[in-house]
């Protein structure tokens, strides 16, 4: 499959294209049958709609590849001068997991994305990572994901389509509280579950439980997309997101306020 990605984004990008990595859980070490595929094809340039149209195309056909990961890519093409450092704001060609159409977007537009690439991006083709990604400072590290934080705790109330949180939802927001929080306190970036089992051992005692229900709960998650959560666990959840809110603000990074928020 990633074969197929790497062909054919050369085959259609000829001269613009530039490398492909692998990033998120794959590049970290810590993928199972559950992760989506997160790859960056890095371009030369802004690519024209003419060139965007060919990969919907291309993408489309993989998605129908006979191979449960064809269905899981996830990913976006970033102009090589755009990689080098952050650009706030700035949107490129973005498939979500289990899209088979791009979109404009800025998901993959972070500190983290570019951090993980830089220091454990898998080289499908092209140069060495370091030399196209400036460092990403633990600052800048920590500064995003107290943007982050603040971003997450207010969509974790939001309705979603099947009206109340969904079970994917639910653990996915828990998790990923723990893997803001780990960022903000190291200055570094580790998995969804490297996270939840960092913060087992970091957080409050209260809040074990919820967390090691979120580890627990990984398996189907697009079959949890469609499940409602526990209204009490949606409640504790949305508690958490509070709680996360003053950790990630406590006054010296590293340090745990202890309280939780009533």
């Amino acid at each position: 499959m990633l074969c197929h990605l790497v062909t054919g984004a050369e085959a259609i990008l000829r001269d613009d294209f530039l490398g492909a990595y692998l990033q998120g859980s794959f590049a970290l070490g810590d993928a199972d049958e559950h992760s989506d595929v997160d790859f960056v094809v890095v371009t030369n340039g802004v690519l024209s709609n003419d060139q965007v149209d060919l990969l919907q195309s291309m993408h489309k056909r993989i998605y129908e590849l006979d191979a449960h990961w064809a269905q899981h890519l996830e990913g976006s093409y970033i102009p090589e001068a755009s990689l080098r450092h952050a650009e706030p704001g700035t949107k490129y060609p973005y498939l979500d997991n289990g899209a088979t159409e791009l979109e404009w977007d800025d998901h993959c537009n972070t500190a983290v994305v570019r951090w993980t690439i830089r220091e454990h991006g898998v080289v499908l083709a092209g140069p060495d990572t370091k030399t196209l990604i400036d460092p990403v400072s633990e600052d800048q590290l920590r500064a995003e994901a107290l943007k982050r934080v603040r971003e997450y705790v207010e969509w974790a109330p939001d309705p979603t389509e099947a009206g109340p949180m969904s079970r994917w939802k639910q653990s996915y927001l828990v998790l990923t509280f723990c893997r803001l929080l780990h960022s903000i306190r190291t200055g570094t970036v580790v998995t969804k579950r490297e996270a939840g089992e960092w913060a087992l051992r970091s957080l409050d005692p209260e809040w074990a439980g919820l967390i090691q229900a979120a580890l627990d709960d990984r398996p189907d998650p697009w079959k949890r997309v469609h499940q409602a959560a526990n209204s009490k666990t949606a409640k504790r959840t949305l508690a958490f997101a509070r709680y996360a809110e003053l950790e990630a603000t406590a006054p010296s990074v590293g340090q745990s306020t202890g309280h939780e928020p009533r």
